[in-house]
Formats: C-alpha cells, structure tokens, sequence
C-alpha cells in the first residue's frame, strides 16, 4: 500500500503545499482522502484526473473539500472521450448538498450525482474498496467529521482528519503501522481541545495507540511545524516526521 501525500497545510494553502489531500494506491486500486483547497492541482502530478476509483472526504469544511467542485468541472465538462463513469464518494450527511452550494451554477440539482456517486459514512461500518478496507469513525470535531484507517494485506494506515484527542481516534490508530495525524496548535499557544490536536498531544495519542510510525500533517502557515515535531517527539517512542506535499510512504 502507498500512501502519497497530495497536500498537507492546515486551514489554507502554505506557499509549498497544498491543503489536506492523500492518495493511498493497491493493486492500482487508488482511493483519495480529502482535497481541499489547491489539491487538484497538485493531484495531477500523481495520477491522471480520471484515475481516482473512490475518495472519502472526512469532513466538509474547505480546506479538506472544496477542490472538489473543481473536479466537478473536469469530470462533468470532459470533452475529450465523453464524461467518465461516476466516481464514489463518501463523506458526511449533507456532501452533495454542501458541494452544490460551494459551486453555486451546476447546471441543475441533479448535477453534481451525474458525475459523483455520493455515500453518507458512518461510524463503525466497514467499506470494501477495491482491494482496500476502510472504516470511518466520528472525531472531535465542530462539524461532522471522521478519521479513517484504511487496511491492505495485514498493513495500516490511520487518517486523523481534523479532531481533538478522542476515543474513536484512539481506536482507529490502536497498533497501526502509519498514522498521519494532525497537529494544527502548539502547546502552550492555543488550547481548543475540542477542535484540533497540538504537536504534543498527537504525540500521546500515537503513543497511547502503540503506533508503530507517527506523520504529522494539517500544520497551518502560522504554526512552527519544528516546534510540533519537537513536541511529538518527546511523547512518542516511535519514528516522528512531518508530511510534506509529494512524500511517499509505502506500508
């Protein structure tokens, strides 16, 4: 399984990355995980627009969705061999919804599932996915939003999405091989443990979890990424990076 980091800057685009966007591939099998603002760009540098088989969006603010009304005009729009079949996509309740809304002129209502298959998540519930195995779980999070942990031939890989410390998070990291975990404050600066984790508590939480690999991600511009990784390091015993837009990881 390989997971490429598509974008990885929190709340809007750093002038190197993108915002939230991962690709994980098996078996040619290719499932997106978010694309927030800038990431269709950089998505191109990966794959072929057309080559995405499933994308799971863990929740509906910008900086993790709204690239996808971009999508929507490069897959409805397709002029050369015709539009592509519908891609599908999961998310939370209100995804279709919130994507026309976002785009504001589809042609008509029934538009955006012309082009996308949409499917709401829900906690606990395992999706086949090709040759992957995804299950969603809800997080500490304003909105509607869930992390995922994504299984391939015994390998893991844990998405956080946005979120503060919590059990469904800790479940879905328990003994993976790669969590990629958001890290958007720092200690000691912001406290919102309700809305996002800082360096140190993705640390404890891959800790607490037996994570064998912890990636940091969703650092926004104003934040020391150093200083979180700092932080990190000195609560989890693991291996501790900081993603980085093109970085591959293969699990």
């Amino acid at each position: 399984m390989k997971l490429t980091v598509v974008g990885c800057s929190g709340s809007f685009p750093a002038p190197d990355s993108a915002c939230s966007s991962y690709l994980i591939e098996a078996e040619g099998y290719r499932l997106l995980l978010d694309m927030g603002n800038g990431a269709l760009g950089e998505l191109q540098k990966h794959c072929g627009l057309y080559d995405i088989d499933a994308i799971a969006l863990s929740h509906l603010h910008p900086d993790h969705c709204i690239d996808m009304c971009g999508y929507f005009v490069a897959r409805y729009y397709r002029h050369d061999g015709g539009r592509p079949p519908r891609v599908p996509v999961y998310g939370p309740s209100g995804t279709e919804q919130r994507l026309i809304t976002a785009y504001d002129d589809v042609p008509d209502e029934s538009s955006m599932r012309e082009v996308f298959d949409f499917h709401d998540l829900e906690t606990g519930r395992d999706l086949v996915l090709g040759p992957l195995t995804v299950r969603a779980a809800r997080v500490n999070h304003p909105v509607e939003t869930y992390g995922f942990r994504v299984e391939y031939a015994g390998r893991s890989i844990c998405y956080s999405g946005d979120t503060g410390s919590c059990e469904g998070l800790d479940e879905l990291a328990r003994g993976v091989d790669l969590f990629l975990c958001e890290a958007s404050f720092t200690q000691g600066k912001e406290y919102a443990p309700d809305v996002h984790l800082n360096g140190l508590e993705a640390g404890v939480c891959a800790q607490r979890a037996g994570a064998d690999r912890l990636v940091l991600t969703h650092v926004p511009p104003w934040t020391d990424a150093q200083v979180n990784l700092r932080d990190a390091k000195s609560a989890f015993d693991g291996p501790v990076e900081l993603a980085r837009p093109g970085a591959v990881y293969v699990v």
